[in-house]
Parts: structure tokens; sequence; C-alpha cells
């Protein structure tokens, strides 16, 4: 088990630059490619903040499955974004973890009521970027 403090720590470093690119291309629908760049991030830091990079990481991978209209995909990435995300703070590296876990939710929500076969009324206006604050 981490050090709940460990994180809460890390979280009020400023976010690294690969991980700004990585939102960067998240935030312009670009999920496939957000992913590799937080998947390098991911690997190289050090637990447990690297439960954030993880975190967005998979979120983003559940929004290109919601889009390639596998219903299923997306669902099985964002319970295992949840898992990430529920460890952190509101805020952490001046991400608004708090908005994305519920953004994330909503998909979640729209994605349950839809059958496999009903993938193609999936509202996606529902996919929002990450958002950043101030530290």
């Amino acid at each position: 088990m981490s050090d709940p403090g460990a994180t809460d720590c890390a979280c009020v470093e400023p976010l690294p630059a690969r991980a700004l690119e990585a939102i960067r291309l998240f935030n312009a629908g670009e999920y496939y490619l957000q992913h590799d760049v937080l998947e390098a991030l991911w690997r190289d830091a050090p637990r447990p903040i690297r439960n954030l990079y993880q975190g967005v990481l998979q979120v983003g991978g559940a929004y290109y499955q919601a889009l390639q209209g596998n219903r299923r995909g997306a669902l099985k990435m964002l319970r295992r974004s949840a898992r990430w995300l529920d460890g952190l703070p509101d805020v952490c590296q001046g991400v608004d973890v708090a908005a994305l876990r519920a953004d994330s939710a909503r998909v979640q929500v729209a994605l349950l009521a839809l059958r496999d076969d009903e993938m193609a009324a999936f509202d996606r206006g529902l996919l929002r970027g990450v958002r950043l604050t101030a530290l």
C-alpha cells in the first residue's frame, strides 16, 4: 500500500513537461497519442505520483474506445481509471482531478445507458478535456 501523504507531497509539484504535452494531446482529442506520451512518463515516474498519469491515460483510452464504438472497452478503461484517480486529491500537479473524475463518471453513465449496437447515439460532447488549475 502506498503512502497517501507521499502522493499529496508530489501533487504540489508542477506537472512535468511531458505530462503537459500529453494533456495538450488529450484536450485536442488525440487520445491514442496521449496514451503513448503518458505511458512513457508513467513508466519512469516514482510511485505513487504515477497514479495520476495512469488515471489520465486510462480516461483518454476510454474516450478513444468510445469514439471507436467500443462500448465495452470504454467501460473497462473507465473502471480502471477510477482505481487510479480515486486515491488522489482533488487537484494534483495542477490537474483538476475532481473534474476529471466527474467527467469520466458522466461518460460511464451515458455508456451504461446504451447497448453495444447503439454507440452511434453516444454524445461525444461528454468527452471533456483535462482541466488545469493553479497550484
